[in-house]
Parts: C-alpha cells; structure tokens; sequence
C-alpha cells in the first residue's frame, strides 16, 4: 500500500514514530479542511494558514499524544481551533471583524440595502462582542465554526448541556438585542 493510500491512523501512528512522510500525507490530506475550518472559525481568511501552519507545527510536535489516531481530523481541528483562539484572544477589540468578513453582499441590491445589511451586521458583532466570555465562545463555536455540542463541551472543559445552557442565554440576549433589525 502506498502512503498516499494508507487511513489516518496508521499515517498519524507513524507520525508519532517520527515519520516525517506520514505526516506530510496528512498535512497534504486535511490542509484544505482545517483552513476552510479556521476560516470559518475566526471570520476571516487574513489569519487562517497561519493559523493551520502553526497548528500543524504544534501537532507535530504532540503527535505522540494523541490518544486515537483515527480521530486525527478532529484533533487536528482542535488544535486549530485552540490556536485561532489564542489569536482571537491576544485582539480583542478585533472581534466584531470576525462577523463583518462574513458578510456577503449581492451586487443586484440597492446603496440602502447594502447599507442596512452593513449596519445590521456591526450591530451583530457589537452584540456578540458584548456577550459574556463563554456565552461568546459557545456562539462563536456553533454558529460561526459550526461545531457540535460535544466537541464544543470538550474545547471549553465543560459537558454539553453546559454548552446548550450557554447557547440558549447567548441566543436569547441576541434575538431580543436584534429585534429592531428584523
């Protein structure tokens, strides 16, 4: 069988036996997924690959830890996650870009709609922004990363009707706080 060929976990327990070219397989194998993944955590495609470059540095690192190595993908998308935290964190005051990127206008709309969508949108992340710490990451998480309650519970060391409770709140603060939007 040839390396290309070979699952994640055999690539990912060669890894963590040193295998520089089982690991490159699986780097070239999820690279795509995990920036796609980073992207659509943070909001934005400015800091993604090195997000995912210094994710996949740090896995290299710890590939020996990994406790199930056909789990590889989610651990990897972990460790992106963790990272794009960290980032997230250390720019506090950038956190509403994570929103404003995402918004797609469509050319065939007029200034005014452009303008409310816009003003709507600021409004949003001015309103997450505000949000307590892990409310904030909860709805960053499932509605932005789009993760589940379980991995989202395993990511904030909390169980997932925490998650859910945590959800529900920051939902809740959101719908009421954008009710003159709709």
């Amino acid at each position: 069988m040839q390396l290309e060929e070979a699952p994640d976990a055999l690539l990912a327990a060669r890894a963590a036996d040193g295998d520089e070219r089982a690991f490159a397989v699986l780097v070239r194998r999820h690279a795509s997924y995990l920036r796609g993944f980073a992207i659509r955590y943070m909001g934005s495609s400015l800091d993604a690959d090195d997000v995912v470059q210094e994710a996949f540095v740090t896995a290299w690192r710890r590939i020996g830890d990994l406790r199930d190595p056909s789990q590889v993908r989610s651990w990897l998308a972990t460790a992106v996650a963790r990272r794009a935290t960290d980032v997230m964190r250390t720019r506090a005051r950038r956190r509403t870009d994570a929103i404003e990127d995402r918004e797609v206008t469509d050319r065939r709309d007029g200034p005014e709609t452009v303008v409310e969508r816009q003003a709507a949108t600021q409004a949003l992340g001015r309103i997450v922004d505000a949000l307590p710490a892990d409310q904030r990451d909860a709805w960053m998480l499932r509605e932005l990363a789009g993760m589940s309650y379980e991995d989202i519970a395993e990511r904030t060391d909390s169980t997932p009707a925490a998650v859910r409770g945590r959800l529900a709140r920051a939902r809740q603060t959101v719908l009421a706080s954008m009710e003159e939007w709709r």
